[in-house]
């Protein structure tokens, strides 16, 4: 099929030893590429693996569609279980490292094993070398970016890229993540722990641009002009003038403010307004929202592979830190990143969360994590949880900058702790009902008493709770592709499937999941089969998607998670006795969780969140031993 190289590297870090293999032909068809076939080949390795462990895999994985002129193809998908939640997690980055693997041959690399001494990957020309890395190893991000730049013979940003762990992925902190080219992350789960727990320091690409061409040109033009087409005339996505283009992500900041959906001190508030009124503090969403970003900070757009909109914001402060004058520049300042190292750890100090983003950066640590678990030691400070350990007090942004680095080193006891992750940090000092987290990942920026959606999207996101693997904030706050009211619970399990189902689609092709903005599956469709000579209709397409998720979910069931963990902080929950009802326009709100999650399982056919072996057949999943469900069974089984 066009799009695909049909070759995939697979490296014995054990023995340095480099073979590669082919692309299934039918496991292309049912699970696309990048997120869907990396979970293929990570189920493979089995789900009983120990996350840290040689035996578990971390596959670096593109999609048909990356590094072609397909609009905004410029992803690619690190998959691998999670030391951070212990299911299986699939995190993706943008920039070019997705598209020059593909230009340099590659649709992916497997990485097995565990090598004995640090080294890096140097990729070229359909080959894979495994290189010293001894030099590099302690070396934070940058650095380590720079060394690599004046190693090969190529220059960083233009025909070489850089995918590297920094302290945080070498120490194992559980949400290290994966940087490339600096500033954009592979973040959530901890695949930079993987890394680092494998010995792997930095994966680099080498390459010129031998784009993939369609199969099928006509059918593939066709859907290029008409997802240019909507995409120039989207509200959100227009270049140059929506407000994704204009502002990045953080565009969502004033607005999330203004409906009472933003999280505020670890979520006892829905916005910063109520916890201005309540606590008479002084902070303000606006001072770190993406239009105060581009008034003030803003140096430059720089954009992804075969993308428009260029919603990356590049911004330049000049900080004070404990008398020491601090010049910093860094394309980040994402609304989740600004949203949890401000807001809700109690300040709206702009440009120290500028630090504070490019030190999370540099160590390669996830942003969202490292803001969510210092809020969450503020919140135990101030219930007296953390004596003997350390102390946090609400708005220290100061202090945060070091922690940061306490983290990212395990210099300190606190910083060792929180290095660890909610679930282990709430069982050592008993502070569960302290943890925004689902399965182990803290939430994002979208409080779910406001979006009842993005409430059933956490509890039932099978890498833990996160806003992308179904984004109805799409619906509930931007009216795409109609507008839903946030409060209403009814038809939330079935608006979820979709987008779960449909993100599924566009992270195995592996396309960003802003096209969808924009685009729908019509254009999807057009694209993925001018590309590969397929011709897959739009219902069979969706179906794949469905496929991937359910894949993921019996990988998650195998290792013994099941409707219990589909569940959300207590302080979110309708009728729990810890529950805070929101504030605001979202007075009073929590979230129906029994109701929503039985209007999920029957859209989906799950058995209390497992998927029942008839669905299993129904999809064609063909690995692994069934789950032993029937869809007549009123529970799932006991663990054994």
């Amino acid at each position: 099929m066009g799009g695909y190289r049909d070759r995939v590297a697979q490296v014995d870090l054990g023995g340095g030893e480099v073979s590669y293999r082919g692309i299934d032909d039918e496991d292309a068809q049912k699970y696309i590429g990048a997120r869907g076939l990396g979970v293929k080949y990570v189920f493979d390795k089995g789900p009983d693996v120990d996350p840290l462990g040689p035996e578990n895999r971390l596959a670096f994985m593109t999609g048909p569609l990356t590094g072609t002129q397909t609009v905004m193809s410029g992803r690619i998908a690190l998959v691998t279980k999670s030391p951070l939640t212990g299911t299986v997690t699939d995190s993706h980055h943008g920039g070019w490292s997705g598209a020059r693997l593909k230009w340099a041959g590659l649709d992916g690399i497997l990485l097995d094993g565990e090598s004995d001494d640090p080294v890096y990957l140097f990729v070229e020309d359909g080959d894979v070398e495994v290189r010293d890395a001894s030099h590099l190893w302690g070396q934070g991000v940058h650095d380590t970016i720079d060394q690599i730049g004046e190693e090969v013979d190529g220059k960083v940003g233009r025909n070489v890229s850089v995918m590297a762990i920094g302290q945080g992925g070498e120490n194992q902190v559980r949400y290290g993540c994966v940087i490339n080219e600096d500033d954009r992350a592979s973040g959530r789960g901890g695949t930079g722990a993987v890394m680092g727990a494998k010995n792997v320091k930095a994966v680099v690409v080498k390459s010129g641009t031998d784009m993939p061409k369609p199969a099928d040109p006509e059918t593939f033009q066709e859907g290029y002009q008409q997802a240019m087409g909507v995409i120039r005339e989207s509200d959100v996505t227009a270049p140059n003038e929506g407000g994704l283009s204009m502002y990045g992500t953080n565009v969502l900041m004033n607005a999330t403010e203004e409906m009472d959906g933003l999280p505020s001190k670890n979520a006892k508030y829905t916005s910063t307004e109520a916890y201005n009124e309540a606590e008479g503090v002084d902070i303000e969403a606006e001072r770190v929202s993406g239009e105060n970003v581009r008034e003030n900070i803003l140096v430059d757009e720089p954009t992804c592979h075969s993308c428009p909109v260029a919603c990356k914001k590049e911004v330049e402060v000049d900080v004070t830190h404990k008398g020491q004058d601090m010049n910093v520049r860094t394309e980040s300042y994402e609304y989740e990143s600004a949203w949890a190292l401000g807001p809700n750890s109690g300040h709206s100090d702009r440009d120290e969360i500028a630090v504070m983003l490019d030190r999370c950066n540099d160590l390669g640590i996830d942003t969202i994590e490292a803001g969510n678990m210092m809020a969450m030691a503020m919140e135990m400070s101030e219930e007296g949880k953390l004596d003997g350990v350390g102390h946090l007090d609400w708005g220290d942004s100061e202090t945060m900058i070091d922690l940061i680095d306490e983290i990212g080193h395990r210099s300190s006891d606190l910083g060792d702790l929180l290095a660890e992750g909610p679930e282990r940090v709430a069982d050592a000092k008993d502070a569960h009902g302290n943890k925004l987290s689902v399965k182990g990942q803290t939430m994002a920026a979208y409080d779910p008493r406001c979006m009842k959606g993005m409430g059933i999207a956490y509890a039932t996101s099978n890498r833990g709770a996160c806003h992308l693997r179904g984004y109805t904030p799409a619906a509930e706050i931007l009216g795409i592709p109609e507008k839903v009211d946030p409060y209403e619970w009814e038809g939330k399990g079935e608006l979820t499937v979709t987008f779960q189902n449909l993100h599924a689609v566009s992270d195995s092709f592996d396309i960003c999941k802003f096209s969808a903005f924009a685009e729908g599956i019509e254009e999807y469709v057009l694209q993925y089969n001018g590309m590969t000579g397929r011709d897959v209709t739009e219902d069979e397409l969706f179906e794949a998607g469905e496929r991937v998720y359910n894949l993921e979910r019996y990988y998650n069931n195998l290792v013994g998670f099941d409707g219990a963990d589909d569940t959300l902080p207590n302080r979110f929950v309708e009728g729990h006795p810890d529950a805070v009802p929101g504030t605001g326009a979202s007075e009073g709100e929590l979230v129906e969780l029994d109701q929503l999650k039985a209007e999920y399982y029957e859209t989906r056919d799950w058995v209390d969140g497992v998927v029942p072996d008839e669905k299993l057949a129904e999809l064609g999943i063909e690995v692994g031993p069934g789950t032993g469900v029937s869809a007549g069974d009123s529970a799932a089984p006991a663990d054994d």
